[in-house]
């Protein structure tokens, strides 16, 4: 059991990012180990997005370059950073840019020495891009302003295609760069507004510290104060602020940029959609991050209506949860694409659910996660745009799934009664007042071992269900369970009565039916939920009707 457990950890994978995150280094530094020496392992997998590496070779060459054994310069400047300037990373972050470019004139000398030695070994721009890597990773979930996710970035990157190439790309709220310069590798032109000073500063020092083109990044609010009125792009892509009621509402009642009407206070996501739709050029796209509820809130009803009438909305994506850096919520995708005539539109709305997928999944959509839906279904009272609203009436067999939920819950429920085990009374105090021995002395004693929520008989004198099935006894769950509620093994007080192991299988028995009907009930609640789900769907939709009462 010691062996195979041994065996395991040698052949686990690992991401660069883990690999970085063990040697205590950025994974630009991981990247440049990678191009400097021949002998780093070479990736198991021939992914050339995320290579997945066997842990033993990692390990082996972390130990034969002594990586990783002392605190790299990149962690000692990182932590300086934080040291330094706390919260205010992003202007820590642009003195070290400003250091870099030779234009930074106030900059402590600790900082100036770590720099200076980064650099000897690690081109400037690499180390920026790996402090605004740490950066973006360690903003989390909280006062993440200025900041698209890594992974939210490569979906926009997805669903915004390639016709902007060689053209211009503008982002309204641009932040620190990161969503705008990602195109930056195909486009002629990129411009960008931020309203944050200090971050369109640092956007713009990254800019100069790379091989972009021509980059263009004013200072202001674009709802409020737009600095670049006459640019129209072939890509317009934001992620914007979300939540925002003072963005300007009253004193823009009659701004040439809502064409299909004013947004309420409450509706500043479509403000700003209707200030990148009028910054596009015919022909050109727009691919705008949107939280939820704008799809389906009551006050944009009539602007959604607008957009979808006037055939210029293509897609509607929701994407997985956990894209966003500012929370864990599932956010959407709005494609919309400005028309070169008026028989330029569109007659349907392509929606999408990817909610469903991890957000390191394909983008690629399944035939079961997307429908091309007719203007005219999504023109109602509502004009919800959620892609689930309109992609499971589409692709559900409401009768042969419904049929198919029901035969399996009365199979389910023929087959339950016979998993318990027959047991019979116990003569009083059999257990209670036997000798028990505690888990620690069997693990000492070589009889045990202990996996996460379990444990594992070595020997012949133990049986292994009735071990776990006394480790999961009222008593023993007391001393295991964390205030949290969940389970966790606790080696030191649980304890295990002394029996035959002729009685041991006995009980171990009993313990594994109990375990297996457990199993088969979790299995029936959910084949529950989805009958009662399909059978609601399908009356609600028209593709199930109540059978005729026996009077008619």
């Amino acid at each position: 059991m010691q062996d195979n457990a041994m065996r395991h950890t040698s052949d686990s994978l690992v991401t660069a990012a883990e690999i970085a995150r063990q040697a205590g280094v950025t994974r630009a530094a991981v990247s440049n180990w990678r191009r400097r020496y021949d002998d780093f392992p070479t990736p198991t997998t021939d992914s050339t997005s995320s290579p997945l590496f066997a842990l033993s070779d990692v390990r082996a060459w972390l130990a034969k370059q002594h990586k990783g054994q002392e605190m790299s310069a990149e962690v000692r400047l990182w932590q300086q950073l934080r040291g330094a300037y706390g919260d205010d990373t992003v202007r820590g972050l642009s003195v070290v840019a400003e250091l870099l470019s030779h234009s930074g004139k106030n900059a402590p000398a600790v900082l100036k020495a770590l720099v200076d030695e980064l650099t000897a070994d690690l081109p400037p721009a690499d180390l920026l891009a790996a402090l605004t890597s740490r950066y973006v990773e360690s903003s989390g979930r909280a006062g993440s302003d200025g900041i698209t996710s890594p992974q939210l970035i490569l979906a926009i990157q997805h669903f915004a295609g390639t016709g902007y190439r060689k053209g211009t790309v503008y982002d309204p709220a641009c932040g620190i760069g990161s969503l705008l310069f990602s195109f930056g590798p195909h486009a002629r032109i990129l411009a960008g507004q931020e309203i944050d000073p200090l971050h369109a500063h640092y956007a713009e020092l990254r800019a100069g510290l790379t091989d972009l083109r021509q980059v263009a990044i004013r200072v202001g609010d674009s709802l409020r104060s737009d600095q670049q009125r006459d640019l129209r792009a072939d890509l317009v892509v934001c992620e914007p602020p979300v939540g925002t009621a003072d963005w300007g509402r009253e004193e823009l009642l009659l701004d040439p940029r809502w064409e299909f009407g004013v947004p309420s206070r409450a509706e500043s996501e479509l403000a700003w959609l209707q200030h990148a739709y009028y910054h596009t050029a015919p022909g050109g796209r727009v691919v705008v991050v949107m939280p939820a509820s704008v799809a389906y809130r009551k006050a944009g009803r009539r602007i959604r209506a607008e957009i979808v009438r006037r055939g210029v909305l293509t897609q509607v994506v929701a994407l997985p949860p956990g894209m966003a850096s500012a929370h864990a919520l599932s956010v959407h995708l709005w494609l919309l694409r400005r028309p070169t005539g008026s028989d330029d539109t569109v007659d349907s709305v392509r929606m999408t659910d990817l909610t469903g997928n991890a957000p390191a999944d394909t983008f690629e959509a399944t035939e079961d996660q997307t429908a091309e839906v007719p203007r005219i279904d999504l023109l109602n009272d509502v004009v919800d745009l959620t892609p689930a609203a309109h992609i499971s009436t589409r692709h559900t067999d409401f009768t042969a799934e419904y049929e198919a939920a029901r035969a399996d819950i009365s199979e389910q429920l023929t087959s339950l009664l016979g998993l318990l085990p027959p047991l019979r009374e116990s003569p009083a105090g059999t257990l209670q007042d036997g000798a028990t021995v505690s888990v620690s002395e069997l693990a000492r004693a070589g009889l045990v071992e202990t996996v996460e929520d379990s444990a594992v008989s070595t020997s012949e004198q133990l049986d292994t269900d009735y071990l776990n099935g006394f480790l999961r006894s009222t008593l023993n769950n007391r001393r295991s369970t964390s205030t949290s509620g969940t389970f966790r093994m606790d080696n030191r007080g649980s304890r295990i009565p002394q029996m035959a192991i002729d009685e041991q299988r006995r009980y171990g028995a009993a313990f594994r039916a109990l375990a297996e009907f457990e199993e088969q009930m979790g299995r029936l609640t959910k084949l529950g939920k989805q009958a009662a789900s399909l059978a609601r769907d399908g009356l609600t939709s028209g593709a199930l009707r109540p059978p005729p009462s026996e009077d008619s």
